[in-house]
């Protein structure tokens, strides 16, 4: 029986309404813009009391790192799968639009989850994610690279800081399309060098480049 069919009513009640708590949170940042977002207007939103809302989350920071949390683990498991399935250089355009349909939205709401998202890494967020990236695809990934922990850390995280940067300056009025193609085009660069690197690092995984 799969693990959400084990879970108990009251489980399932208690994942509705996070996910009614966090669904609202993004309509509200879409319509009006963080600087109007109030648990107030979050609780209103979802359907439930304050006091509800505040059994679940300390603040409306605490909502903002959760739904940011979400999206990422969300784009994780997507990037972890296309790797599994199709680890070679062509599935580098995957896992970019992967990465981009992680921060849909409005550029200013992209913004405010990497920026919550960011804030959370300083507890080991991001690490968190790094590493439960590479378990995901331990044993089951046939690369075609060697990919040791420093690589595997520019590949999870050169796209991600452009994306977040983009979010950050509306006002270049990037194309998606265009920033897709020369996103793709550096990462493919980057596996490619990878692809050739000296062979003393092949087979190695993360962690195990010499010294």
């Amino acid at each position: 029986m799969a693990e959400r069919q084990r879970r108990t009513p009251r489980q399932a009640r208690s994942e509705s309404t996070i996910d009614a708590i966090l669904d609202a949170t993004f309509q509200l940042l879409e319509a009006d813009g963080v600087d109007r977002l109030t648990t107030n207007r979050i609780a209103e939103r979802a359907g439930v009391s304050i006091g509800t809302l505040y059994q679940y989350f300390a603040g409306k920071q605490a909502i903002l790192a959760a739904l940011a949390q979400r999206r990422a683990s969300s784009v994780r498991d997507a990037i972890a799968e296309t790797v599994i399935e199709r680890p070679e250089i062509g599935s580098v355009r995957a896992i970019v639009r992967s990465l981009m349909k992680g921060v849909e939205g409005s550029p200013a709401t992209g913004q405010v989850l990497f920026d919550a998202l960011f804030q959370t890494g300083k507890d080991g967020m991001l690490a968190h994610h790094h590493q439960a990236f590479l378990a995901s695809i331990a044993g089951k990934a046939r690369l075609e690279i060697a990919l040791t922990n420093e690589s595997a850390f520019v590949l999870t995280h050169a796209a991600i800081g452009l994306l977040r940067a983009a979010a950050a300056e509306p006002a270049l009025a990037l194309d998606p399309a265009a920033l897709e193609d020369e996103l793709v085009r550096l990462m493919e660069a980057y596996v490619a060098a990878l692809a050739v690197r000296p062979s003393t690092l092949a087979g190695k995984g993360p962690g195990e480049a010499d010294g």
